[in-house]
């Protein structure tokens, strides 16, 4: 078989969040996380089923690729390991013996086990492999958010737990080419500032982190001035240092240590024990702290680069609300965020640099659309496929034209009906934009309780997004462009608010949850913000006619959207995963592209209900 261009494949593997993504000439074709086809949140596993897709897309083979590049070098993280085990002696030995075998079976020898598995995986001869390279972690970061963003010439900010070595680095992107600055080293990180807390509160590291954003506006910033004198040596450029003697995760099995513990009162919250105003304050500090380094940090570059745009990458760059903030109150003209800005988003990254470094391949950029095409790069639907495995279960359904589905679904909504929504290719990344959601009435003043606690069965206080038409985002939100990712936290506007009674303004904690703050109570925090989601009609037309459809009968063009998951279980995939879902919770609706299920209609569920066995919560 004859290819035409060169295709890359981007890998992701073996820490968490597996993926692939698939480029060809610089563009990309495919990109999806192994999770998403295992059922296994965060897999970390070689991401077999990711590749295949993407191949399947390309309709192409593994040995069509021209180059397989991964997106970290698994040696100079064992340098690193080794470098710290050695420096703290003798404590750590528990965890150098539990971490040890895993990297002397497997991780020490990444490339010998890629090839192996790509081998199987194409059913060839490892000589026939295409050749296999190695990015640096933080390299592959940046690439990621500044190849595929919007401009000509930006600045790139990455902020992660470690890679390698680095915790956050600064990168110049002009054209096609991407320069290091400077970095800040291991085990000085932000990203484990933050876990550390998140460990502290009770939740799950690489998994709670955005548990604890969500938490952060129900309590008071009172241990700020605790965390800059004793945490972390934060200077006026941004740059820190943290004190090592409250931390264990150099050494030990934990993030905090018994000295972490005195300096806040007293032990960790242990998962799903009642969460306190203590761990309220606990998030709404180091919420407070992240987004004054952030800030400074932003500043810095900003004066030492000149650059008029920044980009952002790492797992930090998730949080939407210090994004928000730099958006707003930051140096730059504009800012962009890889959608995909975790480790998953890497193997996409890793590709990048092999096309325009290695390659020197090409990069058009018009600083105002970015090329990640919406994030809708993961599988579809077929009408066939759809129709099988509904029938394996007996589902009752109704295929309907466009004309007859989306006033139909604008209807449902309006009467206050909850929805699964699964259309078009799936998204890249950690968030529902709308190819894999349940959405509801944002004006509903119960659908955040709803949806928590009957359809998602997870913790009351998670805020949920509003997806908004993008022409009408001014009309709901302090926000002056668009925000297609989900990534950037905002005021709603004034004219929205319900103003507060001065009892309501004396409420604590959780309290506050139940007390509509404005027109929209579904989608509006306690601090009168939201997680925006503009909706494009050339980058999701089908979503955006269901808000078109919704705003005519309602004058409202604002939903909210939230990912088409339980606690603890991937996004749904295919039909069958988002039959399953939709059945073992209260969805009363379920639309599959244009095939359209009523809860009412379907026959008695006969498998199993209890997803807790299933998926393990996070």
């Amino acid at each position: 078989m004859s290819v035409n261009g060169t295709y890359i494949l981007g890998l992701s593997a073996y820490y968490h969040d597996s993926a692939a993504a698939l480029i060809h000439d610089g563009q990309i074709v495919a990109a999806a996380q192994q999770e998403r086809f295992t059922r296994k949140k965060h897999d970390p596993g070689f991401p077999a089923e990711a590749i295949k897709y993407c191949l399947e897309e390309a309709g192409i083979v593994i040995t069509d690729v021209a180059h397989v590049v991964f997106y970290d070098k698994p040696l100079v993280k064992f340098e690193r390991l080794l470098e710290t085990y050695l420096s703290y002696a003798p404590n750590g030995f528990r965890s150098f013996i539990a971490a040890m075998p895993v990297w002397l079976k497997e991780k020490l020898y990444l490339k010998t086990t890629l090839k192996r598995e790509l081998a199987v995986l194409g059913n060839c001869k490892q000589s026939e492999l295409p050749a296999l390279m190695f990015a640096e972690h933080h390299q592959s970061h940046a690439a990621s958010a500044f190849f595929f963003s919007p401009y000509q010439k930006a600045v790139v900010l990455c902020l992660d737990g470690v890679g390698e070595w680095a915790t956050t680095s600064a990168w110049m992107g002009d054209g096609n080419q991407l320069k290091p600055l400077w970095e800040i080293d291991f085990p000085h990180s932000l990203g484990l500032l933050y876990s550390a807390f998140t460990y502290f509160t009770g939740f799950k590291v690489n998994s709670g982190e955005y548990k604890l954003m969500g938490l952060a506006p129900y309590g008071q910033p009172v241990y700020v001035d605790l965390i800059l004198n004793n945490l972390i040596d934060l200077k006026a450029d941004g740059t820190f240092r943290l004190d090592m003697s409250y931390f264990n995760y150099c050494t030990g099995l934990t993030m905090t240590n018994d000295k972490f513990a005195a300096l806040f009162g007293g032990p960790a919250r242990t998962s799903e024990a009642e969460i306190t105003q203590r761990e309220m304050d606990l998030a709404a500090s180091i919420q407070k702290v992240t987004e004054i380094v952030v800030m400074r940090l932003a500043r810095t570059l900003h004066k030492e680069t000149g650059a008029e745009y920044l980009c952002l990458a790492g797992g930090v760059a998730l949080n939407c609300v210090s994004n928000g903030i730099l958006l707003r109150d930051g140096p730059f003209k504009d800012i962009w965020i890889q959608p995909a800005a975790g480790d998953a988003g890497g193997a996409l990254g890793a590709a990048s640099v092999v096309w325009h470094h290695y390659k020197d391949g090409p990069r058009t950029a018009d600083n105002i659309h970015d090329s990640m095409a919406g994030a809708y790069l993961g599988p579809s639907f077929t009408d066939a496929g759809i129709r099988e495995e509904l029938d394996a279960y007996g589902a009752v359904y109704q295929r309907l034209s466009d004309d007859e589905l989306f006033p139909r679904i604008a209807d449902i909504l309006a009467a206050e009906n909850v929805v699964g929504m699964a259309q078009g290719r799936m998204e890249f990344g950690p968030r529902a934009l709308g190819g894999r959601s349940i959405i509801g009435d944002a004006r509903s003043p119960k659908m955040q309780s709803v949806m928590n606690l009957k359809i998602k069965y997870r913790e009351s206080f998670r805020p949920f997004a509003p997806a908004v038409l993008a022409e009408k985002v001014a009309d709901y939100f302090v926000q002056d462009r668009p925000s297609p990712y989900m990534l950037i936290v905002a005021p709603v506007v004034e004219d929205q608010r319900i103003e507060m009674t001065q009892e309501q303004e004396q409420l604590f904690g959780i309290a506050k949850l139940n007390v509509p703050r404005s027109r929209l109570p579904a989608i509006t925090h306690v601090d009168y913000s939201a997680r925006i989601q503009t909706v494009h009609s050339d980058t999701n037309p089908y979503f955006h006619k269901i808000l078109t459809e919704f705003n005519a009968r309602t004058g409202c063009g604002v939903l909210v959207n939230t990912s088409f998951n339980v606690r603890g279980e991937p996004i749904v995939m295919t039909a069958d995963d988002a039959y399953r879902c939709f059945m073992r919770t209260e969805m009363d609706y379920l639309v599959i592209d244009n095939f359209l299920l009523a809860k009412a209609d379907q026959p008695e569920w006969k498998g199993s209900d209890d997803w807790k066995d299933e998926f393990e919560l996070d």
